[in-house]
């Protein structure tokens, strides 16, 4: 076993014990992918068999990286067995094996978040609540949350605490729309991604023979990113490992991080007391960041009371300082970072992919990307609208899903009248009702309408009738025909097609292509599918695979050089070489709505998060006021900064507005380029266009701050100075006169323009 030996010693001892449970904390950049891999190939070169083993990841790219690198070492033939993927491929595929047990079939649909919150808003509709209470996303969060604590709509409606919470919500019919929602999705064979965890707890629970004999099967399991698990990923583990308690967790208590997901730290912080004798191994040589960044965030996270102790250390080079970039507004921080960013362009050869910008919440993303554009800067934004959720790709997919489950409800409606044919809302509604009355699904009322009295004139009836047909040719192709050509045939006799071909708008071209894609990402499948010696690849196997696919797996521009923006939560499991960390104020990073010191303490982990996706640069920022909520709010620097040891950061001298003289051009644009900290490799002329928004636009000369003064209902204001306004926010006084015995100022306020104000009715406040 020559691979054993690219492996440090605390790897190594990891890998090699076979004899219990163990645990392996493993620190930020500390190689515990590796040693999963090399554990699972370890167990097969000591004769296990792979197909008792069973390796649980959270995305289906760390499964198929894994598998790669294990067939590398074994053999594709030995790896290709291997039960590895992520928790809801796994329990998706145990599902359809034994579907019969739990009342679904083994076509079932998977219904995505969107399908999901779909579901939700026409049950709220149909109830005829009011939607701006029982908003579609909280009720889909709060059904989620029932579902991943193993609730089911009978338990929640005996659960007094869960009742009261909601009547305190001012939502006491929660209940009602969660029992409606699983009796809905049970109509339309369909599981929402939480059911793939509840129903297989489910599956288990009421059949002890099937428990038994996966029991049997899965002889040892390996679990990774462990400190994410939720209390339904706890139990199936737990419960499938119980036979042989032979089971391998891999994670970092320090970067649990997903609480708001359902995930438990308590699962790895008490997995010595879940697990009767473990052994607990610890990574802690980070092979990814310098010694300075390392040390950083230990001395951060070291402020944290619930945690596994361990010292994160790097043998990398010591690297700089992490660099404290303290600014006044908001969109002075956008022009800073793009700005410091160009110079590590310049300076350290750094292209723009291997720069990302973190935010604690999406919002912050407006002010970072004008700034972006404004200086041509390429970005992407991690996480956003993926392939498959592209409004072309849905609907042939949703063509997909009907012809292989027809009493997919959400499908149904989707393309029932896509392309155009007649069937509009009120008959789709006619069709529900109708269905919910007789407690069956859509499906079965269209294919007997007199049977169920479905109220539609003969026009109607017969656009149904056509519609069904079609959908039933190709449903009876489903079990023979080829994915691909099953798929290629649909969207060009549905219309699809010819939909996207009206015109040659720049909107249907690139719908055009993306149907195109999806076709040859369905090609591929079949190819794969072939080589791996399957005589067939069927339409079910394709949209199994594809209804599990995360962000990451989907993710189509990893190749393209442009920053990244994204939130910290987006940025677990990847590295860069210089990471931004913007907006580290409180009541931002922290959270505002932290309640108790475990909130706090998972905050702390996020920030410990952020820095360690650093590899050579750091840099963090945060702005004195900050334009939110339709205000300017004044901030103060988050209290995680001051958790970090000072030896490892470079705070700036702070350099206060009011200080700043005003003269011609050129020396006003030397003030602006030292407070920017600004390197010599701008010319004059690049460095007037990106800080243009927020230099003034016209300039008085004048001998001191102090020799123009303008009367406010504050007193008086130099011309100058920094004043704050209740509505533009922050800027700063240009220009004074008298206009028919009125005062005025003509005022800077940044992204929001120059204003002229009449100085009694502004009721401006100095900014000392």
């Amino acid at each position: 076993m020559e691979f054993l030996n690219e492996l440090n010693e605390s790897q190594l001892q990891a890998v090699k014990y076979t004899d219990g449970a163990s645990l392996v904390i493993a620190g930020a950049g500390s190689g515990k992918t590796r040693v999963l891999t090399y554990k699972i190939a370890y167990l097969l070169k000591k004769g296990m068999k792979p197909g008792t083993i069973l390796a649980l990841t959270f995305t289906n790219k760390a499964a198929r990286e894994m598998k790669a690198r294990i067939a590398e070492m074994v053999g594709i033939n030995t790896a290709r067995y291997l039960w590895m993927g992520t928790f809801h491929a796994i329990f998706s595929r145990i599902l359809r094996a034994e579907a019969e047990h739990i009342g679904y079939t083994k076509n079932f649909t998977i219904y995505d978040s969107a399908d999901s919150k779909s579901l939700i808003k026409s049950i709220v509709k149909e109830m005829k609540l009011d939607d701006k209470i029982y908003k579609h996303g909280f009720v889909q969060s709060r059904i989620s949350f029932a579902k991943n604590n193993l609730i089911t709509p009978d338990a929640y409606l005996g659960n007094t605490d869960l009742l009261k919470a909601d009547a305190n919500s001012k939502i006491p019919l929660l209940k009602d729309i969660y029992k409606i929602y699983c009796n809905r999705c049970k109509q339309a064979d369909a599981m929402d991604f939480d059911d793939l965890l509840l129903q297989t707890n489910v599956l288990f629970r009421n059949n002890p023979i099937i428990l038994q004999k996966y029991q049997q099967i899965f002889q040892y399991i390996l679990v990774d990113e462990y400190q994410d698990t939720n209390f339904a990923q706890y139990l199936i583990v737990k419960k499938l490992a119980e036979q042989h308690e032979k089971i391998c967790v891999v994670g970092d208590d320090a970067q649990s991080i997903y609480s708001f997901r359902g995930a438990n730290i308590d699962n790895i912080l008490q997995f010595k007391n879940t697990y009767h004798n473990a052994q607990v191994f610890k990574l802690e040589q980070n092979y990814r960041s310098t010694q300075t960044i390392v040390n950083a965030a230990n001395s951060l996270i070291d402020k944290n009371i619930q945690q596994i102790k361990k010292t994160v250390f790097s043998e990398k080079e010591t690297g700089k300082p992490i660099k404290i970039l303290n600014v006044f507004t908001d969109y002075e921080e956008g022009f800073v970072v793009t700005n410091t960013i160009t110079d590590l362009r310049y300076d350290s050869n750094y292209r723009f992919q291997d720069i990302a910008i973190l935010y604690r919440t999406n919002s912050q993303s407006r002010v970072m990307e004008e700034a972006l554009r404004k200086q041509n800067t390429p970005y992407r934004i991690y996480g956003g609208l993926s392939f498959y959720q592209r409004k072309e790709i849905k609907d042939v997919i949703a063509y997909c899903r009907l012809i292989c489950n027809p009493n997919d409800e959400e499908a149904l409606k989707r393309i029932i009248n896509y392309p155009a044919r007649g069937i509009g809302d009120t008959t789709v509604n006619k069709l529900i009702d109708c269905a919910q009355l007789q407690a069956v699904s859509v499906w079965t009322v269209l294919n007997d309408m007199l049977k169920y009295n479905l109220t539609v004139n003969a026009g109607t009836a017969n656009k149904l009738a056509q519609f069904r047909a079609m959908i039933d040719i190709f449903a009876e192709q489903v079990p023979t025909q080829n994915a691909y050509n099953l798929v290629n045939s649909i969207v060009k006799t549905t219309g699809v097609i010819s939909d996207t071909y009206t015109d040659r708008s720049p909107e249907n071209m690139s719908k055009q292509e993306n149907v195109q894609e999806l076709l040859k990402a369905i090609h591929e499948f079949c190819e794969t599918k072939q080589q791996a010696g399957e005589e067939i690849a069927l339409l079910p196997d394709y949209l199994a695979e594809i209804s599990l696919l995360t962000d990451q797996d989907t993710d189509k521009e990893t190749d393209k050089d442009k920053v990244t923006l994204m939130t910290v939560h987006a940025a677990k499991g990847l590295e860069f070489k210089a990471v931004f960390i913007v907006g580290m104020e409180e009541e931002l990073f922290p959270s505002p709505f932290c309640s108790s010191e475990r909130e706090l303490e998972e905050e702390r982990r996020l920030f410990y998060v952020a820095i360690t996706r650093a590899e050579e640069r750091c840099f963090i920022s945060y702005s004195k006021s900050r334009f939110r909520n339709g205000k300017t709010n004044f901030s103060n620097p988050s209290r995680f900064i001051e958790d970090i040891d000072k030896q490892f950061l470079d705070k700036p001298v702070e350099i206060k507005p009011k200080q700043a003289q005003i003269g011609n051009w050129d020396d006003d644009m030397e003030i602006e380029r030292n407070r920017f900290n600004k390197s010599s490799t701008f010319s004059k002329t690049t460095f007037k266009e990106n800080i243009a928004p927020i230099v003034p636009k016209r300039l008085v000369k004048m001998e001191s701050s102090n020799d123009v003064k303008i009367p406010t209902t504050n007193g008086s204001i130099p011309v100058g100075a920094f004043v704050k306004h209740g509505i533009f926010g922050i800027g700063k006084v240009l220009e004074t006169s008298v206009i028919n015995g009125n005062e005025k100022a003509d005022i800077d306020f940044g992204e929001k323009g120059t204003k002229s104000l009449l100085l009694k009715f502004a009721k401006l406040e100095l900014l000392e």
